[in-house]
Order: structure tokens, then C-alpha cells, then sequence
């Protein structure tokens, strides 16, 4: 039997480098102590902040002194827990900074109620009588924007207080599927046993032989099939704050709140819901192509990842991966493909997978951290649209910190998806550009519609679907795991149409999907996506103000609402003609790849 390899076993260059936060775990110990023994101090600060204009800025600084370094010691503590799930050390040092940072989160829960007690022209008189106080002008104006919102100073404490019982229901979700959970093992495609994980999942599942495929498909929901009572708990729990918290905060709905946080009109949400119903149709003709091609009279959940393109097997090994990559994204300048070279030659990637890794990708860091990124890598065309998609948000953090003081360098969720599907519409064009082999070219296209199936359409099945969770618990109904599983089969049933057999199976995929404990977070990749469509169109023409304009939205972090940002980038995103250019896209590449494997 092939084993995954042990995270010793991985060589140190394929490898984050977490020193560059601490140099070890003694120092992070140290580091925790000296910021713990600072809460005092700040509390005395934050309760004194509204007393003189002086003051005030006092408190601020000093919360941000305190934010800053509380986020660098959770970057290395997740880091290392992430890249073994197993590992109890880092287990604790991750339970450690939870409390210090619920403990943080206390004291400074009271700093907006203190302001909000106080009439918005005292903050003005304080800010002519510091003048530094101007650089929180529009921190300010967003808190007496959400002034409806937050509660007094006593219940912001407690709510505080209770966040790590708050979120336990996503770590309980998160523990289970990536350290508890044992997949069945099972043969791959050259007969010999191996182990089944998530990565191998998800190479399973692109295999020419079908097999395979119905197997890794099987023994996956197989082992999600022995937890769904438990997941649907965890699930339901994490839904039932999401209302209550809501609820509490004089919000129409947990949605409402979502969205609010981030200044994104609820109508950009039904928006997308409708405009892809609207053209539901197009993932129809999507699976008859497919069905045809595999020459299947319905396809099933497993059939929708292999090429349809015949004899063409595209593999890129991570050195490929890196200077595709850098080419790819050349068009966005010299600057942006020097700070790629910058996270490849200084270690700010995880490549490998390894015994208890967590699953999947992501970028992660703070402002005084490298912008890192978790890997499990395999040598497949998604792994490298998984890279540079993953790339995107590195690039955009490292841009919105350098350029931004930190009170404003955390640009919003809904603009975090666009950055990172720019890259991979860069990557599209420069693959199609580059390849004459017009069965390549055809490959590239499918794995285009693929990314669009499962960014724009699949997404947005998962929004609805969310959306439907929130509203049916909040109107009595039982988040049980049959409800939740019979709600999800005939969702999925609207949007693959009736070439699509959906078995028992896919009914629990949503026993999968982390993103469901972050509430109202999966839109963003849709709409993130048709917006990214848009803006590399322009940035593909060569026009350098196009071009700058872009840069500077990755500059911007959250010195403006989402929506403005987006404007001045060139994409109005209040309006539903990105989502129909996108779709366009999407429908012509269609017909192109159509065409081509005829």
C-alpha cells in the first residue's frame, strides 16, 4: 500500500517558512506572554478613550498594536496546526491564542459602543484638535452608519466573551472531516492500494476510467454517510447563531447581517440568484455535451470532472506550474510578477500533502506576516489554476498592506474572489494562446467550462441552497440531516437538469462543504468571478490605464465601500451586465467546444 508521506518527510524547500514569524515555538511563547500582559494596559486605555481627543487616538494605536500582534501569533499557530491536524502541540498553542484573542476581542468589543455613546460632532471636534485622528475619518463614519447594529457596551462584552463557543461548531465540522474522518482505501489506476484523502478524491474523480471514479465517489460519501447526523448538527448550530446574532443586532436576517458588514446591497445576492436560474439552462446543454461525449445516457455526480477531450492527459510538475504561472500573469506588469517571484523563492507556499494536512488551498497571513499559501499539491491542470487562483490572494494582501495603514488593509470578502479569478482568466488566455494543438486547446476550453460550472453556477447553487438553510431554520423547520439532504438533491436537480443522476450520494455533498460555516460567503465566488471576467478582457487589451486601474483596486484594501472600489476598477457590480458578459463567455466557448471535439 502507498503511503502519504509524514510531514518530516517533506523537503524543508517545498515548504513554508514560518521562522520568518517566529524563529520558534519558545519565541512564540514568549511573544504570547508579553501580549497577553499588555491587555491590562489597553483596557485601561480603551476605558478612558472618550475622555479627550488625545486619548482616543491613544486607544486606537494601541488597539492596533495589540490586533497586529495578536494576528501574527494566530498566522503561526494555524500555520503549523494546519499542516498536521494531529500535531496536540499546535493544537494547543491554537487554543491558546483563541482565548487570548476572545480575551482581546472583550476589551475591544467596547470601543464602538464607547464612541456611539457620544454625539458624531464631539468626534469631529477631536479630530480638529488631533489632527492624526483624520486618519480614522471614515472608520468613524462607518461606525455611526451601523449605529441600529451594535448593542451596548455590557452585551458587545459578553457576545465577545462567547465567540469561541460561537464558531465551534466550523472547528468541530473542520476537525472531524480533516483529522478524525478515515477514508476506506481503495486501488488507483495502476492496481496498486492506496489511501484515500481529499487530494486523491479529487485526481479520482478527473480519471478516463470510470471505475475509479465511482469508487473514490463512493467510499468518500461512504464515510460522510457514517457522520451526517453529526455534521447536520454542527451545520444547524452554526445557523442557528448566524439568525440569533442577527436577530439581536436589528438586522432583517442573518444574510442581511452578512452583507452589512461588508456594505453589499442584498440585491446583489438576488441578483445573481436570478440571472443564473435565468440561464440555467446553459449547464443543461453543458451535461447533454458531456453526456453525449462520454457516450452515457445519464451522466452522475462523478462524471462531471473528467476531460471530455480524448487522449489528452496535460500534467505540469510544480517548476512548470511556476513559470507558466510567471508568464501567465506577466500582462499585470513587472511589479506584480516580481512579488510572484518573491513568494516562490521565499518560501510562502506549503506545496505538499501530508499524514493530517488539512484539505484543500487557501491564502493566509497577517500585516506583518508573508501572505502564505497552503498546498496539496498534485501534478494537474486544476492544481495549477488552483496556484495561481491562490496567488491572486496573496498578491492582492501583500498590495493592500503595503499600501494601506491597517486599520484599512483588510479589503472585504466580496472583493476577494475577484482578484484570485482574474489570475485564472489570465491563465485561461494565456494557455489558449500559447497551445496549436487544437485537441489542447479543446481540453483548456472544457477545463475552462469547468471552472466556470463550478465557480459561477455550482456557487450559486450553494448560495441558493444556503439562503434556503437560513430562511427554513429561522421559520421553524428542522435542520435534520434528511432535510438538509433531500433540500440539497432537488437544488442540484434544478441546476445539472434532467441528463443528471442524482443519487443518494450527491444529496449529502453538503455534508462537504466548509464554506457553510461561513455564513453568506459562497456568493462571492460568483459574482467575484463574472466580475473577474470582465476586468482581465481589459487588462488583455494592454491598455496601461486598465491596467493601473486594477492595481490600484488590489492597493485599496477597505478604504472604500466594495461597490466604489469596484467602480473606479471599471466593473459596476450593482448592475447585472457583468453576470450576462461572463455568461456570454461561457455560452460561446460552449458552442466553440462543441465545435472542436466534433
Amino acid at each position: 500500500m502507498a503511503n502519504i508521506l509524514q510531514r518530516n518527510e517533506i523537503p524543508v524547500e517545498l515548504t513554508w517558512d514560518v521562522t520568518s514569524i517566529f524563529k520558534d515555538d519558545q519565541a512564540w511563547t514568549v511573544e504570547f506572554q508579553t501580549v497577553n500582559a499588555l491587555l491590562k494596559d489597553y483596557q485601561v486605555s480603551v476605558s478612558n478613550m472618550m475622555k479627550t481627543s488625545k486619548a482616543l487616538l491613544e486607544a486606537l494605536r494601541f488597539d492596533e498594536t495589540v490586533a497586529r500582534r495578536v494576528l501574527t501569533l494566530y498566522t503561526y499557530s494555524h500555520l503549523n496546526a494546519d499542516t498536521d491536524t494531529t500535531n496536540t502541540n499546535y493544537q494547543a498553542l491554537s487554543a491558546n491564542i483563541m482565548t487570548l484573542y476572545t480575551n482581546y476581542a472583550t476589551i475591544a468589543s467596547a470601543m464602538i459602543p464607547s464612541i456611539l455613546k457620544t454625539d458624531k460632532t464631539v468626534i469631529e471636534t477631536f479630530m480638529q484638535e488631533e489632527p492624526a485622528l483624520t486618519l480614522y475619518k471614515t472608520y468613524f463614519d462607518r461606525i455611526f452608519e451601523e449605529k441600529e447594529h451594535v448593542l451596548d457596551q455590557k452585551s458587545e462584552e459578553l457576545l465577545a466573551e462567547a465567540s469561541e463557543i460561537f464558531y465551534a461548531p466550523g472547528k468541530i465540522a473542520s476537525t472531524l472531516s480533516n483529522a478524525d474522518l478515515r477514508y476506506p482505501s481503495m486501488k488507483d489506476e495502476e492496481g496498486q492500494e492506496v489511501a484515500l484523502t481529499n487530494g486523491l478524491y479529487a485526481k479520482f474523480l478527473e480519471s478516463t476510467n470510470r471505475a475509479i471514479r465511482k469508487e473514490a465517489f463512493d467510499k468518500i460519501y461512504q464515510a460522510y454517510d457514517g457522520i451526517k447526523n453529526t455534521l447536520a448538527s454542527t451545520l444547524s448550530t452554526n445557523i442557528k447563531y448566524a439568525n440569533y446574532n442577527a436577530k439581536i443586532r436589528n438586522y432583517r436576517s442573518s444574510r442581511h447581517a452578512a452583507l452589512s458588514s461588508n456594505h453589499v446591497d442584498e440585491k446583489v445576492y438576488d441578483t445573481l440568484l436570478n440571472v443564473i436560474n435565468d440561464h440555467v439552462h446553459l449547464l443543461h446543454q453543458y451535461v447533454d455535451l458531456r453526456a453525449k461525449k462520454l457516450q452515457l445516457d445519464k451522466l452522475t455526480a462523478y462524471d462531471m470532472y473528467v476531460s471530455i477531450v480524448e487522449n489528452v492527459k496535460i500534467e505540469y510538475t510544480m517548476e512548470q506550474a511556476k513559470e507558466i504561472t510567471l508568464n501567465a500573469l506577466a500582462p499585470l506588469g513587472r511589479e506584480y510578477v516580481s512579488i510572484l517571484e518573491e513568494a516562490f523563492q521565499q518560501r510562502w507556499i506549503d506545496w505538499l500533502e501530508n499524514e493530517g494536512k488539512r484539505s484543500g488551498a487557501y491564502s493566509s497571513g497577517g500585516y506583518d506576516t508573508n501572505p502564505y499559501i497552503l498546498m496539496n499539491w498534485q501534478d494537474s491542470i486544476d492544481n495549477l489554476y488552483t496556484l495561481v487562483h491562490e496567488l491572486g490572494h496573496s498578491v492582492h494582501s501583500y498590495y493592500s498592506r503595503k499600501h494601506q495603514p491597517f486599520i484599512y488593509s483588510d479589503y472585504p470578502i466580496f472583493l476577494a474572489e475577484i482578484a484570485s479569478t482574474t489570475n485564472e482568466n489570465l491563465l485561461t488566455a494565456y494557455l489558449l494562446k500559447t497551445e496549436t494543438d487544437p485537441k489542447v486547446i479543446a481540453y483548456i476550453i472544457n477545463h475552462y467550462l469547468d471552472g466556470f460550472k463550478g465557480t459561477v453556477f455550482r456557487q450559486t447553487q450553494f448560495a441558493e441552497f444556503e439562503y434556503q438553510l437560513h430562511t427554513d431554520l429561522k421559520n421553524g423547520v428542522a435542520l435534520t440531516h434528511e432535510y438538509l439532504s433531500n433540500t440539497y438533491k432537488a437544488i442540484n436537480e434544478k441546476y445539472y437538469g434532467p441528463n443528471m443522476d442524482s443519487n443518494n450520494q450527491i444529496q449529502l455533498e453538503w455534508a462537504r462543504i466548509p464554506h457553510f460555516y461561513s455564513n453568506f460567503y459562497v456568493f462571492q465566488y460568483a459574482t467575484g468571478f463574472a466580475a473577474a471576467s470582465t476586468l482581465a478582457k481589459r487588462i488583455l487589451n494592454g491598455k496601461q490605464e486598465d491596467i493601473d486601474a486594477y492595481i490600484n483596486f488590489l492597493k485599496a484594501g477597505c478604504s472604500d465601500t466594495p461597490i466604489n472600489i469596484m467602480k473606479k476598477a471599471g466593473v459596476d457590480m450593482t448592475s447585472d451586465e457583468y453576470l450576462k458578459e461572463a455568461l456570454s463567455v461561457f455560452k460561446d466557448r460552449l458552442e466553440e467546444l462543441t465545435q472542436l471535439i466534433k
